[in-house]
C-alpha cells in the first residue's frame, strides 16, 4: 500500500479521547495489521487476522473494542460487560490489560477493564465481576470457571468476542474450554480471532467461533527485514557454547538487552548459576513459576534492572515424540513428571522491551520456533539480532532455518556465519570449563528452591494457595528429576 493511500488513525472516525490516548503512546502512524483490520472491525465484521509477532495485533483489536464500547455508552441504559477478551497465557492477558489501561486513558470513567486470569481469591474477582466492568480479559478456563459458579453472565449484553494468540488456544488445551463458553454467550456478537500463524487449530476455531469473516493474510515477511533483524549461527559444542558466551559478554561484543534461550527448565537454572561465577547477572523465566513471578521478572527486565534474561519456551519443554524419550541406546524414557503451568508460554506473545539480542544457547527444534524467537526482538522500528549455537546434533535443524529463511527473504542467504575468532575463546576456555561442570544437578535443584522462595518473598501478590501448588511442584523437581 503506497505512502499516499496510507489511512491514520484520526481517519478512521475514532473517538478523540482514543485519538489523544493513541498521540501520547507516540504511535504516528497506524501498522499495516492495524490499517486494514480496525476499519473492518468498526463496520461490525467477524475478522481472522494474521501477522507476525510485533507487527500491532493487540492494538489492531483493543480499538475497536473500546470504539465499539464507547458508541454503546450513548444509547445504552445500564452498565454490563460488553466484550471479552480471551488469551492462553496470564502474562498476555496482564499485556492486553495494560494496553487497554494506555487506550483507555482519557475515558477511564466510561471504559473498564478487569483482568481475572491469575489464580487469585474467586470472590475477590467476584466482588469486581459484580460491578460489570466494560472488558473482561481472561483465560479461557479462568472465566469458565466464573460462569460456572454464576459469578458472571455474558448471555444478554456480549457485544464481542475477541481470542487473541488463537493459534495457541487449542494446544494449550483450552479446546473444550472454548465449545463450552460459547455456550453461555449471546446467538449474535461480534468476533475476532487473532493469530501468528493460520496453523490447522485456528482453522478449527475459526469455524466454531466466526460468522463469515473476513480473512486478514497480510503479505509480509514472518520477521523483520534483513536491514534490521541480523541472524547469525556459530558452531560449537556443549562445554564451547559456556566459554563462547562467556567471552562474547566479557568482551563486551554483545550489548544491550538480551534474551538466552535454552531447551529445559534445569538449563534455565544451570546458565544462570554459571554466569552469576563471572559476576554476570541474570533472571530466569519458565513455565514452573508462578505466574506472578513471571510477570514480574518481565518487568523487572523491562525496566533494567537485569540486562539478560534466560528462557525455555513452551514449545523446548514438550518433548517431540508425544512423551518419551529416546537415549543413546535405544531405550524408552518416560517424560519427567515435573508440573508445567499449561497458561504459560515464553518464546510467544510475552512483550519483551527494546531486546537488542536473542541468543540460541540451545537451537529451537523446528522453524516456527525458531521465528517466534526471533519475534522478540528488532520490533516496531528498533533494529536486532539472533545469535544461534549449533552442534553437530543441532546442524540439521540450523540447515531446515536456513533454507527457511531464504525462501522468505526471496533467495537472499539471511543466516550468516558469526565473526568470531575463536581463538579469543582460549583465555576463557578453562575457567569456563570449570565454571560450567560446577554447576551440577543438585546445584541446580537448590537453585530452583532458593528462587521460588525468594521470588514468593518479594510478591506480595502471590496468594496461599499458588504457594501451595508451588511447593507441590518443588517436591517434584526435587525427588523426581
Amino acid at each position: 500500500m503506497s505512502e499516499e493511500k496510507k489511512v491514520m488513525f484520526h481517519e478512521m472516525e475514532l473517538d478523540d479521547r482514543l485519538l489523544k490516548a493513541i498521540s501520547q503512546l507516540g504511535w504516528p502512524h497506524p501498522t499495516l495489521i492495524q490499517e486494514t483490520a480496525i476499519p473492518l472491525l468498526l463496520e461490525g465484521k467477524d475478522v481472522l487476522m494474521r501477522a507476525r509477532t510485533g507487527s500491532g495485533k493487540t492494538a489492531a483489536f483493543t480499538i475497536p473494542v473500546i470504539q465499539k464500547i464507547l458508541n454503546l455508552k450513548n444509547t445504552s441504559t445500564h452498565q454490563c460487560i460488553r466484550a471479552l477478551i480471551l488469551s492462553p497465557s496470564k502474562e498476555l492477558c496482564g499485556q492486553i490489560t495494560s494496553v487497554v489501561g494506555h487506550l483507555t486513558l482519557k475515558c477511564a470513567r466510561e471504559v473498564r477493564c478487569i483482568d481475572i486470569s491469575s489464580n487469585g481469591d474467586m470472590q475477590i474477582q467476584k466482588s469486581l465481576l459484580a460491578d460489570k466492568p466494560d472488558i473482561v480479559v481472561s483465560t479461557p478456563s479462568r472465566v469458565l470457571a466464573h460462569l460456572k459458579a454464576n459469578n458472571v453472565r455474558l448471555k444478554e449484553d456480549i457485544a464481542m468476542l475477541v481470542v487473541d494468540e488463537a493459534d495457541l488456544v487449542f494446544s494449550f488445551g483450552y479446546e473444550n474450554e472454548i465449545k463450552e463458553l460459547l455456550e453461555h454467550l449471546p446467538k449474535i456478537f461480534q468476533a475476532v480471532l487473532a493469530s501468528a500463524t493460520l496453523s490447522d487449530d485456528v482453522l478449527s476455531l475459526k469455524k466454531i467461533v466466526l460468522r463469515n469473516p473476513v480473512t486478514l493474510k497480510l503479505e509480509e515477511p514472518e520477521l523483520a527485514p534483513s536491514s534490521q533483524l541480523k541472524h547469525y549461527h556459530l558452531f560449537a559444542e556443549e562445554d564451547d557454547k559456556a566459554a563462547i558466551l562467556y567471552a562474547l559478554l566479557k568482551l563486551n561484543l554483545i550489548r544491550g538487552k538480551t534474551i538466552i534461550f535454552v531447551r529445559t527448565v534445569d538449563r534455565c537454572y544451570k546458565l544462570k548459576l554459571y554466569l552469576e561465577q563471572f559476576k554476570i547477572g541474570s533472571c530466569v523465566l519458565n513455565s514452573e513459576l508462578p505466574a506472578a513471578v513471571r510477570c514480574m521478572s518481565v518487568e523487572q527486565f523491562n525496566r533494567g534492572r537485569y540486562q539478560i534474561i534466560v528462557a525455555s519456551d513452551e514449545k523446548a519443554l514438550e518433548e517431540p515424540d508425544g512423551g518419551m524419550m529416546l537415549e543413546e541406546t535405544g531405550k524408552k524414557k518416560q517424560k519427567s513428571k515435573r508440573r508445567k503451568d499449561k497458561e504459560s508460554g515464553v518464546s510467544r506473545g510475552i512483550d519483551f522491551q527494546h531486546v537488542s539480542n536473542v541468543i540460541n544457547f540451545d537451537f529451537p527444534l523446528d522453524v516456527t520456533a525458531y521465528v517466534h524467537r526471533a519475534g522478540r526482538t528488532a520490533r516496531g522500528t528498533s533494529q536486532g539480532s539472533v545469535l544461534s549455537f549449533v552442534s553437530i546434533r543441532e546442524k540439521p535443524l540450523m540447515n531446515a532455518v536456513k533454507e527457511h529463511l531464504t525462501k522468505c527473504f526471496n533467495g537472499q542467504k539471511v543466516l550468516q556465519k558469526y565473526s568470531f575468532a575463536l581463538d579469543e575463546v582460549e583465555g576463557f576456555r578453562y575457567r569456563s570449563r570449570d565454571a560450567w561442570r560446577a554447576v551440577t544437578r543438585v546445584a541446580v535443584r537448590e537453585a530452583r528452591l532458593s528462587e521460588i522462595r525468594r521470588e514468593l518473598l518479594n510478591c506480595k501478590r502471590l496468594q496461599v494457595l499458588t504457594y501451595t501448588r508451588l511447593l507441590y511442584s518443588l517436591q517434584y523437581a526435587l525427588y523426581n528429576v
